[in-house]
């Protein structure tokens, strides 16, 4: 007899993350469904990305549309949801705010909505949710006398960019850690992640489902979709470095980021959705340690023989400074921990890359 649980839902369960989950799903789980409306920019052949698995039932449909939800769970009713669906573009997100509060915001209501209207309350949600919810996250400043004081500087103005003044005056950043550091968010789409956040936790407070929330940092890996200009800035620095160019950096180079490897993300989601009960608070997900965009292109342009990067002093506006993730709570409450080095990491993808 089998001891597999019975229907589990991913919604954006075609793309990066989804794939890279879609064999350990197939494994775990009698029905394994994809909801996905495989949209050009992640899907340019309009498939599903490199490792889904043919075992997982692609339903092809937009998450905001009702009558799609009420003809999927005529017949499948979930265990359990795991919420990918999602506009991903930072900086895209201000120009094309109405597409990007449509899929976070209205699809996650009109998911929750089609839930409870077809008695399909999930026993458990977990959300991808992102590191864009901090916005610049939170500072320590300490005076004179040795006194420190926690604040919240906000996104950084146009006057500190033009003046070169990349790091705020006498003080220095926090790791991201959802128990020390509080939800600012400086984009449309950091607003529209944290809407979902909020959005799941009432619903599911109020219908009995249990949701665990992970806050991802910057997602890279074999797998992600080269032709997206929205995918990540390490695809970029290897398509660049590959065509034996100069990768450019921006502001001073110095700017953090915590690249975590598809397959320590996928980890992490797995331990969400399995953990016999989910941790109140959301989980930073990220590799352990950040790393500079300096740091991070000097190792590309070594992997690949390409000229040293240029450091051009260039900026856009609304650029978080630094983000990167306090490990200890994943490891704490979710018995998770990245295996895969930014080193190894970064080789893993520009031999993907090479092959592409």
């Amino acid at each position: 007899m089998s001891t597999k649980k019975e229907v589990v839902i991913v919604t954006g369960g075609a793309g990066f993350i989804g794939a890279a989950l879609s064999s350990h799903l197939a494994d775990t789980f009698q029905r394994v469904i994809a909801f996905d409306n495989l949209h050009p920019q992640i899907h340019p052949d309009h498939q599903p990305s490199e490792g889904f698995d043919p075992r997982v039932e692609l339903f092809d449909a937009d998450i905001t549309d009702a009558s799609a939800w009420d003809l999927l769970l005529a017949g499948a009713k979930p265990d359990v949801v795991i919420h990918l669906a999602a506009e991903t573009g930072t900086g895209q997100s201000l120009t094309e705010s109405t597409r990007h509060t449509m899929v976070n915001v209205v699809g996650t209501s009109t998911m929750l909505d089609a839930l409870q209207r077809n008695d399909a309350v999930p026993a458990r949600m977990v959300l991808a949710s992102s590191r864009a919810v901090y916005g610049e996250g939170a500072w320590v400043r300490t005076s004179a006398d040795g006194t420190s004081e926690l604040f919240y500087p906000g996104a950084r103005p146009l006057s500190m960019f033009e003046a070169a003044q990349w790091d705020f005056p006498g003080a220095v950043p926090l790791a991201m850690n959802a128990t020390e550091v509080a939800p600012r968010p400086a984009s449309v789409y950091g607003v529209t992640k944290y809407a979902q956040e909020e959005l799941l936790k009432i619903w599911g407070d109020a219908f009995g489902t249990e949701v665990g929330i992970v806050r991802l940092q910057n997602v890279y890996g074999p797998g992600q979709t080269p032709s997206n200009p929205y995918t990540g800035i390490m695809s970029l620095f290897c398509r660049v470095a590959r065509d034996s160019g100069q990768i450019s950096i921006y502001e001073d180079g110095e700017v953090r980021r915590d690249f975590v490897i598809i397959d320590d993300v996928a980890d992490a989601i797995i331990r969400m959705v399995e953990i016999s009960t989910c941790p109140v608070q959301p989980i930073d997900i990220g590799s352990g340690t950040y790393t500079t965009i300096r740091e991070a292109a000097d190792l590309i342009a070594q992997i690949y023989g390409a000229p040293q990067p240029q450091i051009t002093g260039q900026w856009r506006h609304g650029d978080v400074r630094h983000a990167w993730a306090d490990p200890e709570p994943a490891r704490d409450l979710l018995g998770f921990e990245a295996q895969v080095s930014v080193e190894d990491g970064f080789r893993r993808l520009a031999t993907w890359i090479n092959a592409q």
